[in-house]
């Protein structure tokens, strides 16, 4: 039972409970991290410290961010969102089915071919809105296709972030004694993968298909929007330079592997080409701090809330409590247990990529000594580490289809984002990841 006592778990069950209780997320990971400091023995003023300390460690994720939706703002205010809209409405009509999955397939770009991560959602998704409304698409059916492009591809495509992903797992476990090739991890995450699949498909056809009525909110203020009488030429070269810029920011991204600098290009283009005035430079930067501000600043302290846990070595005393128990145990209830210890720690910690050091420092010798294969090991840490990325409030998988779809003010992070995404992922993750960890 002391594991109950543990500051890992009940500083994720207060994040958890709180944010339930639509508490604000920011107030709740605070209130986490403190209850975590003090329950492990740190004094409040070392806690809030070591939290604020930590949050540097997100500070470049955080400005990303607010430059982005400022960016995305500018993008909104040139007009060229309206033109989007009608050209989809004619192609995809009262297609909704076709105009979610299409989000499900830029997810999977983003991951892979163009590894923009979630840069494309503030920019795409606000514009799209009112087509939404008027297919009375439910915004937590498009919640769950974009947090499952955003993680799927990443588990088992070996491209941009997938890459990245397989090799620290790769290099993870042989630090700590296991062998195991790049190319085994695509096969060890595929059951899992499989798993997040029906999870979507559930989320679309079945849980969320019925229609939902949202009020067509304009999401950029009017005021704001290019008003002046442009000839129907200066529009369409408006259109073409707003099209280069966000070209140029995707490109300037991937050259210098810098979201700052992307977007930093693509406005910078945006005034100098006077798509947007400087005079209304003022109100892009307002709109897009209130798209994007709450997500900095929840990134921000997340990555405190990561330094807490580690300063406390809680993380440490959780898993050693949890590899007592393992003696005589059948591989399937070995790896529930595995998978649930690995869903709490990254539900507090909020990366599935930062957390594979330290699932895989108890996982792999555990594994080793249960009998489990290499193969059934990499599944297991793979899908440990991912399953907290759809269920954490501060986790960018849920932040990010958030920023988008509560561009309008009707779309709740936690009942409409991260509760969806957790039901619809995190519960198949975990019944697929042992079927994988006991037949590979």
């Amino acid at each position: 039972m002391d594991v109950l006592f543990n500051p890992v778990i009940i500083s994720v069950l207060v994040l958890v409970v709180l944010s339930l209780l639509k508490i604000h997320v920011i107030f709740a990971l605070i209130l986490a991290a403190i209850s975590a400091g003090l329950l492990a023995g740190l004094p409040l003023g070392e806690t809030v410290t070591v939290l604020v300390e930590g949050m540097g460690g997100q500070s470049e994720t955080a400005l990303s961010y607010l430059l982005l939706g400022i960016f995305a703002s500018m993008i909104a205010m040139s007009g060229i969102v309206k033109v989007l809209l009608n050209y989809l409405l004619r192609v995809i009509g009262k297609k909704k089915y076709l105009l979610i999955f299409i989000f499900v397939g830029i997810g999977v770009l983003a991951e892979t071919v163009v590894p923009v991560h979630i840069a494309f959602i503030p920019i795409l998704i606000p514009p799209l809105l009112m087509l939404f409304n008027k297919l009375k698409i439910d915004r937590r059916a498009v919640a769950s296709a974009l947090t499952y492009g955003l993680k799927a591809p990443y588990m088992i495509i070996p491209v941009g972030f997938g890459l990245i992903f397989h090799g620290i797992l790769v290099s993870e476990m042989q630090n700590n004694g296991l062998d195991i090739a790049l190319s085994d991890i695509p096969a060890a995450m595929l059951i899992p993968v499989i798993g997040m699949t029906v999870g979507l498909l559930t989320a679309v056809f079945i849980t969320y298909r019925k229609p939902r009525e949202y009020q067509d909110i304009e999401t950029v203020d009017s005021d704001s929007m290019v008003s002046e009488d442009l000839t129907a030429t200066r529009q369409k070269v408006n259109h073409i330079i707003t099209l280069f810029a966000i070209v140029a920011a995707f490109a300037l991204q991937l050259f210098f592997d810098s979201m700052i600098i992307g977007a930093l290009g693509g406005i910078t283009i945006m005034l100098l080409s006077q798509v947007i005035k400087v005079s209304r430079s003022d109100a892009a930067v307002k709109e897009g701090v209130l798209m994007m501000g709450a997500i900095a600043f929840i990134m921000l302290i997340a990555s405190g809330y990561a330094s807490v846990l580690t300063e406390t070595a809680a993380v440490d005393d959780l898993v050693g409590t949890v590899s007592g128990w393992f003696e005589g145990t059948p591989h399937a209830v070995a790896a529930v247990i595995l998978l649930l210890v690995g869903l709490v720690i990254t539900m507090g910690i909020g990366t599935s990529f930062g957390t594979i050091p330290i699932i895989a420092a108890v996982f792999v010798p555990l594994c080793m000594s249960l009998g489990f294969s290499p193969l059934a090991t990499a599944s297991l840490i793979g899908t440990a580490a991912a399953l907290g990325d759809a269920g954490s409030p501060a986790s960018d998988s849920t932040l990010g289809p958030t920023s988008g779809l509560a561009a309008d003010g009707q779309h709740d992070h936690i009942w409409d984002t991260v509760v969806p995404t957790f039901l619809h992922y995190n519960i198949p993750l975990i019944i697929f990841g042992t079927i994988a960890a006991v037949i590979l």
